[in-house]
């Protein structure tokens, strides 16, 4: 029997009524925080852990606590399910909220594989159910500025685009997405995710993929590259890795009217910190030894939050799932 709260709820509140699976790492500490900010309100969890129930009703009070899926979609009053339990389990709650004719928005990957993914799509589109994926790093303000320097032509004709997620970590964390052998775990699917919609999203579909993929300190894959040949001619390389003890520039764009370059991110130690060009900027338009900071572009990841919102009223989807299906095809042809 799942345990619930049926505590006290103001339903003059305003806000988008959100059901979460899940309340660890991805649950708590991104979406219910991106939810808040973007305006919504977080009336159901499902979580089993006491510490993460404690935590829910502290941080949503009157929230309904649920021991399982099947409970959260029995609430009649939901406006959307946002999945943010481990992958693996991707498939079976994002299916099962579908299935409850709920709109539905899963943390990427959106399932384990292509076949996972398109699953999902179709079951959509068969039950006339809403589905998108979290693909928050659209919502980046490096992906924003370079987005706007490539629609300006500051570039010109992007022949390499170089994106790094490299981290000095070594010692694990101990948890599922280190863990997690065939299961979702492994930088290929958590980070790689973010690389390759972002590579996508920028130079299109891609027609050549390769893929090295290792294990140097957890049971999968912690170390990653992939190059990525594009229709459009642009070769994309991007970097995943956990044991990175110089970890190099985050974006490099080389393009024939010059190129751009991001020094570092989110504050992950790197030694090119140290040229990174000042607050309110997002990197270097260079040309040779010529350099010219670059404004960061407005934007934020509760934007997509706001977009749900707009896409629940009728808008436009915020991250169309078939582009997810496109990006788990990059991923799978790169364990091949």
């Amino acid at each position: 029997m799942a345990e619930e709260d049926r505590g006290p709820r103001d339903g003059r509140q305003p806000g988008t009524r959100v059901g979460l699976i899940g309340y660890g790492d991805a649950g708590r500490g991104i979406h219910a925080r991106l939810l808040r900010e973007a305006g919504h309100r977080v009336t159901d969890v499902v979580t089993r852990d006491p510490g993460r129930v404690r935590a829910a009703r502290q941080d949503w009070p009157g929230v309904r606590v649920h021991g399982d899926v099947d409970a959260l979609l029995a609430a009649p009053d939901l406006d959307v399910v946002v999945v943010a339990s481990p992958t693996g389990r991707h498939l079976e709650h994002a299916g099962a909220a579908l299935e409850a004719g709920v709109p539905t928005v899963v943390d990427k990957p959106l399932a384990l594989d292509r076949e996972g993914a398109q699953h999902l799509v179709d079951l959509a589109e068969a039950r006339a159910g809403r589905l998108t994926v979290f693909q928050n790093r659209r919502w980046d303000g490096e992906q924003l500025t370079l987005r706007r320097l490539l629609d300006d032509g500051a570039l010109g004709t992007v022949h390499r685009f170089e994106r790094r997620w490299e981290r000095w970590r070594p010692v694990p964390k101990d948890r599922w997405k280190e863990n997690a052998v065939g299961d979702g775990g492994g930088l290929l699917l958590d980070l790689g995710s973010h690389l390759v919609d972002s590579a996508t999203q920028l130079f299109g579909p891609v027609e050549a993929v390769r893929g090295e993929l290792r294990a140097l300190t957890t049971p999968t894959e912690d170390d990653v590259f992939l190059a990525l040949s594009h229709a459009s001619g642009t070769v994309s390389h991007l970097w995943a890795g956990g044991l990175v003890g110089a970890p190099g520039p985050r974006t490099r764009v080389l393009g024939s009217a010059g190129a751009f370059l991001v020094t570092s991110f989110e504050g992950e130690p790197t030694p090119f910190a140290a040229l990174d060009p000042g607050d309110g900027m997002a990197g270097w338009l260079v040309h040779g030894d010529e350099t010219r900071p670059v404004p960061r572009a407005p934007g934020g990841h509760a934007d997509f939050y706001r977009a749900v919102a707009a896409w629940l009223a009728g808008g436009p989807v915020p991250v169309d799932p078939r582009d997810a299906v496109r990006t788990a095809a990059v991923l799978d042809a790169a364990r091949v």
